[in-house]
């Protein structure tokens, strides 16, 4: 199994992006969840997936978390960057609906 982890960078004022690199499973959730520390309605976050190449159930529930801790429905959060494995696990899991994908 591949190593994995989770890089943070404000990329403007109120924009975070969280980049996954590897697999975007319940081995990063700690690092993930640090990353989502102070989110709020004004915040905006792009979570990269452009080096995840795999994800599961575990990450999931994470861009749900950190759905929640961005304001709930008023979140501003995309998922940038999904390779076709990926992209067709959020569309089977009816992300599209609660996330903007790009």
């Amino acid at each position: 199994m591949n190593s994995a982890s989770v890089t943070c960078r404000q990329a403007a004022a109120d924009c975070t992006v969280i980049s996954i690199h590897g697999s975007f499973a319940f081995s990063v959730y700690r690092q993930f969840r640090r990353a989502c520390e102070g989110a709020s309605a004004q915040h905006r976050f792009v979570v990269d997936l452009a080096d995840a190449d795999y994800m599961d159930s575990s990450a999931l529930g994470m861009l749900l978390f950190l759905r929640e801790q961005a304001g709930g429905e008023a979140a501003r959060i995309e998922i940038a960057n999904c390779n076709s494995v990926v992209r067709r696990i959020l569309s089977i899991a009816n992300f599209d609906k609660l996330f903007s994908i790009r």
